[in-house]
């Protein structure tokens, strides 16, 4: 058909879908024409295994593809149908970067179809907002599309019920409802939707206003002070892997000693052991360029999933308030907490919800039981061709970064690529500095060159280049192959640490072998990694360290039976935790929002 003659099929084909299901032969139509139209306006046509991963979201699942595998173009089938069916869909991504890549990028589909395409980023006022999200189709980061949720909940609450904007509207007095963002929540297709549903669901999202800390600013002195002379294991406790610090009773007597010259708020027992409680987390539990960042005279949070800078959060409960103390930053109002939310809640208020993901299998149980949603797991276009060497385990990081050093010398010396995963900040620039000191040419990647992240992304697959980076090069980057690295054996990917979940490990390790081509994988990992240290206690950690760097060999490496089950329990006890603490958010949550709507309060 030409032009004109497609025109005249979507027209048809808008009348039958909004008189119809989304799974009937209306909508087989509109998958069919939404490829035919990807093929004339993108230059892409969705392969088979693309239209299966569509279908699965249409219908509402999540459909599993493997990295590379072309979920961006996937999404755009259920988008379209359901947008011509008159449904206005949400496509929501980690991040504004992907936002505005993948709206770009899609848009003159859209735009053939006869469908408004909008994005979301940090940078927009309301009116751009509202008009984003007024469109057909809206791409936008889950933390601006919930964010933009609580503030128009906030605005409800100070301007009244639905009822009262409805009638509002009715009689011309329409200024409550141009004040919300949001039009609804009517279907949404989530990118990465492990990352937005299961790791990020940990933590409740919350609207704050902020409070002058001129009266507080010697009280979070105090606290540290106090802190320091309190003595682990006597006045304290602390649950690494539970993150939490505990007063002992000895410890609670002894600060309400050291505390009782010091008056104001320091009077009260339940203040005085929180601020030392806190003091103690700020000391012990958070640590620099691992958890946050000091730029520009600020602590900036850092996205533990991701790697990425957060400078728009901040830790609640005065938390944030003593880690600049202990830095020696200007402190920040205290905020008031206003509106809150978690994820689980969030979403499930969509009348329709869908997503996509390289990895989900490890979480398919808990995406059932908590948001209804049913993982399947598509086959890859073409056959995968990833090798994965057997895993090497170190008796300590120090023998770890050394192999790492020499693993890379012989890969590189072959012309291969290769990219070496790394968990925090400060372990990619300790493995920089012996790789500097090797004589490795190598590109560094975290948060503080976040900026130039798609320039180092892009030029991670040329022939002998080395990329360091955190988890911010695994998810919804690609990594283009430069010409004839495919035939030297294409991308070598070395994961440095496991991390707290099997997922994270695969996705990194979807970084090589995309679409048909070769690649490689390996761990190089030590006994002492962070995730040991967090998941044991630390005298059986102490015990069996000792035990078995007995049995390392000259250059420290251990037996694979002795190390890799040992490191292995440790991400199991990590992700059972970890689920453990999301049940825990979603019953508080709602207990809360119980007790808000009894109060005749927003929840």
């Amino acid at each position: 058909m030409d032009t004109a003659g497609l025109i005249a099929v979507t027209r048809e084909l808008r009348r039958e879908l909004r008189s119809g299901a989304l799974d009937g032969p209306a909508a087989v139509r509109g998958f069919a024409l939404v490829r035919e139209l990807a093929g004339r306006a993108l230059g892409m046509r969705p392969f088979e295994v693309q239209l299966i991963g569509g279908w699965v979201m249409l219908q509402g699942g999540i459909a599993e593809m493997q990295t590379g595998e072309g979920k961006t173009l996937a999404a755009t089938l259920p988008a379209c149908v359901a947008a011509l069916a008159g449904i206005p869909v949400h496509i929501v991504t980690v991040n504004d970067y992907l936002v505005g890549r993948d709206a770009a990028a899609m848009g003159p589909l859209y735009r053939a179809l006869g469908l408004s395409v909008g994005a979301v980023t940090a940078d927009l006022d309301l009116a751009q907002r509202q008009a984003a999200y007024g469109c057909d189709i809206c791409y936008c980061s889950n933390k601006q599309l919930t964010f933009d949720y609580l503030r128009d909940r906030l605005v409800r609450a100070r301007q009244g019920d639905a009822l009262r904007l409805r009638l509002g509207d009715l009689l011309g007095a329409g200024a409550a409802r141009r004040a919300l963002r949001l039009r609804g929540l009517c279907f949404a297709i989530i990118d990465e939707a492990d990352s937005v549903l299961v790791d990020e669901a940990r933590t409740p999202l919350i609207i704050a206003r902020g409070h002058d800390t001129t009266a507080a600013a010697l009280c979070y002195t105090q606290a540290l002070e106090l802190a320091a002379a309190l003595e682990p294991g006597c006045d304290f406790l602390v649950r690494h892997a539970a993150r939490e610090v505990e007063l002992t009773a000895a410890g609670r007597a002894r600060v309400a000693v050291l505390a009782a010259d010091l008056g104001g708020l320091w009077v009260g027992r339940g203040q005085r052991e929180d601020l030392v409680s806190q003091a103690l987390s700020a000391r012990e539990l958070f640590i620099r360029d691992t958890h946050y960042l000091v730029s520009e005279g600020k602590v900036q949070i850092v996205d533990e999933y991701t790697g990425r800078l957060m400078p728009d959060r901040s830790w609640e409960r005065g938390l944030h308030q003593l880690i600049e103390t202990k830095e020696g930053c200007a402190i920040t109002p205290v905020n008031e907490t206003q509106a809150r939310i978690s994820y689980q809640r969030f979403f499930r208020r969509y009348l329709r919800l869908a997503g996509m993901t390289g990895t989900a299998r490890e979480v398919a149980a808990e995406l059932w039981s908590i948001y209804g949603l049913r993982v399947v797991t598509i086959p890859t276009n073409r056959p995968l061709r990833r090798t994965l060497g057997p895993p090497r385990v170190y008796a300590d990081a120090t023998a770890k970064w050394e192999a790492i050093a020499a693993r890379v010398a012989d890969v590189t010396a072959l012309a291969r690529p290769v990219l070496i995963g790394t968990r925090s900040v400060a372990a990619s620039e300790r493995l920089s500095e012996v790789l500097a000191a090797a004589g490795l040419a190598h590109r560094l990647l975290n948060a503080r060159q976040d900026a130039d992240e798609a320039l180092i992304v892009a030029a991670a697959g040329d022939p002998a280049r080395v990329t360091v980076a955190t988890n911010m090069a695994g998810r919804g980057t690609d990594i283009p192959l430069a010409r004839g690295v495919a035939d030297l054996g294409g991308l070598h990917v070395i994961v440095s640490e496991y991390h707290e979940a099997r997922r994270i490990d695969r996705q990194l390790m979807g970084r090589c072998a995309r679409q048909g081509d070769p690649g490689s994988a390996e761990y190089l990992v030590a006994l002492d990694d962070e995730l040991a240290a967090q998941g044991y206690p630390r005298r059986l950690l102490s015990l069996y360290l000792a035990l078995l760097r007995s049995r390392a060999g000259p250059d420290g490496r251990l037996p694979r039976w002795l190390g890799v089950p040992w490191l292995r329990l440790a991400q199991r006890i990590a992700e059972r935790r970890h689920a453990r603490m999301r049940r825990q958010l979603l019953r508080l949550d709602e207990q809360l929002g119980d007790l808000l709507a009894f109060s005749g309060k927003p929840d």
